[in-house]
């Protein structure tokens, strides 16, 4: 099997597997409780923390643990809502975000709030002059996604949040896709919230974290017990947070090197392509991109056919957001960057990850080409 769909999920880490396991049987404690059992369950939940810490360059007391990258968004979203209502009900987003930042400002926007979806260019970059011109005196959070799911075009952060902190303004960030792929610094970035996910880099599913620069005020998503301060309450996942702290260790220690590795092989299987098949289009910035990602719409046919046909052949690839993988609808993403709904039908995204190899790209280039001059000749809007 090929797997190229690491923007979809990717497998835990033999190493992350293995440091979980005592926390389903052995180390069983409850980490609220006091005896000796649970404080070694109160010790690792502690330990993860510090990882995680370390990996978005903040303070532990920063980080809070979910179940995973929606959740975190949701509670970004909405505890800021919630909280300063007093102040306004104005919120601004991107019409490209995750569906977990904009099905949650839909939400809203039943609720009485008022949302601004800014508009990006071709190449799927926020309109920074827009930005500065939605911004009211009743805005109350700005929420930008660091780097695209499907396209991969990298958003300008830091330029976002010097805007929006110039405003007073609270500014978070959906940052699941580069968590752990990219050295991430919320210090530099200027985010007062930022969302991550384990399961995006070789940690358990289930598991996420949400980063609350100290001072903002953020009520609770869940309410019960006193767990994560009082913010977010329910017995800890103590496994999956182990399982996340180690897989932030890990990637510290590699993403430099694997990102070289994989940004070669993502850059081969792209001129591949743009070699090989005529009539494509190659979605996201050319260099504002995630290194391991390639979006790209193959005219004239659907990328559902296209999908199954590489699936046949041992090859996992996808036609956008996993999460929307059910709809018949064209990708939010790339209507918003202006590409046709007939041609956006026609995406695949390859998404690479730790585990491929030349090989992988080799394989694809030998047989992406034949399943595409294949499903064209069956196109009636073919014409060569």
């Amino acid at each position: 099997m090929v797997y190229m769909d690491y923007n979809a999920t990717t497998p835990c880490d033999e190493r992350v597997f293995k440091e979980m396991l005592p926390y389903f049987s052995k180390e069983f404690g409850n980490p609220s409780s006091i005896y000796g059992l649970a404080r070694n369950s109160r010790k690792a939940l502690e330990t993860a923390r510090e990882r995680v810490a370390k990996l978005l360059d903040c303070k532990p007391e920063e980080i809070f643990f979910t179940s995973g990258g929606t959740e975190a968004d949701n509670w970004a979203i909405t505890g800021t809502a919630f909280g300063m209502r007093d102040k306004g009900k104005h919120i601004i987003t991107s019409s490209i975000e995750h569906h977990a930042v904009l099905n949650t400002c839909k939400f809203l926007e039943k609720m009485g709030y008022e949302v601004t979806y800014l508009p990006v260019d071709r190449y799927g970059i926020v309109d920074i002059e827009a930005l500065k011109k939605s911004i009211r005196k009743d805005t109350i959070l700005v929420t930008i996604m660091a780097a695209n799911n499907e396209i991969g075009t990298v958003q300008p952060i830091k330029e976002i949040a010097e805007i929006v902190k110039g405003k007073g303004v609270l500014f978070h960030t959906d940052a699941v896709q580069v968590a752990g792929k990219v050295h991430l610094s919320v210090k530099e970035m200027g985010v007062d919230m930022l969302s991550l996910s384990g399961h995006k880099f070789y940690g358990p599913k289930g598991v996420g974290a949400l980063y609350v620069r100290k001072g903002v005020r953020l009520i609770p998503f869940l309410y019960g017990g006193g767990q994560e301060k009082g913010k977010r309450a329910g017995t800890e996942n103590v496994a999956g947070i182990v399982g996340l702290g180690k897989a932030a260790e890990i990637a510290m220690a590699e993403m430099a090197e694997e990102a070289e590795r994989i940004g070669k092989m993502r850059d081969d299987l792209e001129k591949g392509i743009k070699e090989k098949i005529p009539e494509i289009i190659i979605n996201g910035h050319p260099e504002k991109r995630l290194y391991n990602t390639l979006n790209v719409c193959i005219k004239y046919i659907e990328g559902e056919s296209i999908l199954l046909h590489l699936d046949f052949e041992g090859i996992c690839a996808s036609s956008g957001s996993a999460c929307t993988s059910g709809s018949l609808e064209p990708s939010h993403v790339l209507l918003a960057i202006g590409i046709p709904p007939e041609i956006a039908h026609s995406s695949v995204r390859f998404s690479l990850g730790k585990h491929n190899k030349r090989e992988d790209v080799a394989k694809v280039l030998d047989v992406l080409p034949g399943i595409v001059e294949k499903l064209r000749k069956m196109s009636p809007f073919w014409k060569q």
